[in-house]
């Protein structure tokens, strides 16, 4: 399948692309949504987890 990203406010399909990958840089739990609309990327949402480890507490 193959796709074009049209242009937002000026922004090229290589600068919507750039945004993406900066959103995936050093991303370990969590989601990168890209909203759409009327064939435009619209939006760029990362969402992260953080993991923590609770040494006091036995996994069992």
């Amino acid at each position: 399948m193959s796709a074009s990203l049209r242009s937002v406010d000026g922004q090229d399909e290589a600068t919507i692309l750039r945004e993406i990958q900066s959103a995936l840089r050093d991303l370990r739990f969590g989601a990168v949504e890209i909203t759409v609309h009327n064939a435009q990327v619209v939006q760029i949402e990362r969402k992260e987890k953080f993991r923590l480890h609770n040494p006091g507490k036995q996994q069992g």
